[in-house]
């Protein structure tokens, strides 16, 4: 199927929509495209975010992407820019699959809590209690002369809730006891090339340093592979499996997995790099820094911290899902409870960002002026290493998803010019 540039701003956007519904379902129900004016934003103000983008690909700064806006629980903008693949001269479509990496945490945590609302495990539980490898963990502690560290006992056993906060103290294995982590090969958050299940990887971790004294620090690792390791010996499903049963299907995710099947290669967006040189097309094998084997690797490592494939319309479909207090459509994958839980600090003081806290998988808007962005206290947010990003603003019932493939994507203001654009498209009915 081929997507036709209209004249009209309202009618490219109908056009847009129209074509991710027939091919990812519609994100509640709709049966037909939505008028941004309709849920109050303004089509002639939404065209500085397609002039804008527009001109990233233009200017070569970016090869493509899609932008996502959605308000009162109706996809209100939904663009395609540039190209997928530019060797190829493969436009950019809406039903784009992209690699989501760290946008995975967000559904392995709602997982998490599926299996608390099943009573089945509880957040403030030790990992310990399901995974016993965890029961007495270490931590590497700086010594007097440099590069040397010691190695301490944890102060506390780890609980899920240090998991699913990133309090547990555990990076991505670059830290005080990097060597170790290296001999033991797990750095970084890249495991779709290995042929080693993520239950028997996590095993592993737990033997290894960690970074902080778990509840003392904020410190971003392996925390949610770890979780994902859980859900499948407390369900006793492999994590794919769980999740597809439990999220994917019931929500109408029909494009979102960990592996692609052959018969979705050819809607892998490519990866590309932005160098000094301009923006270079990733090699396609050596780790974090390539196209991956996403579609002809092992298939054996679920990563629940950053290995997951979607599409725009797919990932507005679980935000909206959060949005509507855990349902949509008439099936509900969470209690309101659980999502109010979920999207409000816990970190009780441990320091993070101005403005911000994180709770039960993302980050939590606390002081919008100490943010200092456009948005709304309680709204929450997180991304991927690619450049992908999302956020939920429940105060103004709006959903945007932005999805790109470029690592590492230096001197980009796409983001913060994406949210300013997006905010000043909001009228409520006011020309």
């Amino acid at each position: 199927m081929t997507l036709r540039t209209p004249r009209s701003a309202a009618t490219r956007i109908a056009a847009a929509v129209a074509l991710a519904l027939l091919i990812d379902g519609p994100l509640t129900g709709q049966s037909a495209p939505t008028r941004p004016e309709d849920v109050g934003l303004s089509s002639g103000r939404l065209q500085r975010v397609t002039d804008a983008f527009r001109a990233y690909v233009e200017d070569g700064r970016l090869p493509g992407a899609v932008v996502l806006i959605a308000r009162r629980g109706k996809i209100a903008y939904l663009e395609a820019f540039g190209h997928r693949d530019r060797e190829a001269a493969a436009p950019m479509h809406p039903e784009t699959i992209f690699r989501i990496a760290s946008q995975t945490k967000a559904v392995v945590s709602v997982g998490v809590m599926i299996l608390q609302e099943e009573g089945r495990l509880l957040v403030g539980d030790t990992v310990a209690r399901y995974l016993p490898a965890f029961a007495k963990t270490t931590v590497a502690v700086p010594a007097a002369s440099a590069g040397a560290y010691d190695v301490v006992p944890a102060k506390r056993p780890i609980t899920i809730r240090d998991l699913l906060t990133h309090t547990a103290g555990i990076g991505y294995g670059q830290g005080t006891a990097a060597d170790r982590w290296k001999e033991a090969g797990i750095q970084g958050w890249y495991f779709a090339d290995r042929s080693e299940p993520i239950a028997e990887t996590v095993d592993r971790m737990a033997a290894l340093p960690f970074d902080a004294q778990p509840g003392e620090r904020w410190v971003y690792g392996y925390a949610t592979d770890i979780l994902g390791a859980l859900i499948e010996r407390v369900s006793g499903e492999p994590l794919d499996a769980f999740l597809r049963s439990r999220i994917f299907t019931p929500l109408g995710m029909r494009s979102t997995q960990f592996y692609l099947p052959d018969s979705k290669r050819d809607r892998l967006a490519v990866v590309y790099s932005a160098r000094g040189s301009g923006i270079e097309r990733a090699p396609e094998t050596g780790g974090m820094l390539s196209q991956g084997a996403y579609a002809s690797g092992p298939r054996r490592s679920f990563s629940g911290g950053a290995g997951l494939l979607s599409t725009a319309p797919d990932y507005a479909r679980f935000l909206q899902m959060l949005l509507n207090g855990g349902d949509l459509d008439g099936v509900r994958i969470l209690s309101r409870a659980s999502v109010r839980l979920m999207t409000v600090d816990h970190l009780n003081g441990i320091a993070f960002r101005p403005g911000q806290g994180f709770g039960l998988g993302f980050s939590i808007v606390k002081d919008l002026g100490a943010r200092g962005v456009p948005g709304s206290d309680g709204e929450y947010s997180w991304g991927g290493a690619y450049h992908s990003t999302f956020w939920v603003d429940p105060a103004e019932q709006l959903i945007v998803v932005y999805m790109t493939q470029l690592i590492p994507a230096d001197g980009l203001d796409d983001h913060g010019k994406l949210r300013a654009l997006v905010y000043q498209a909001i009228v409520d009915g006011q020309e």
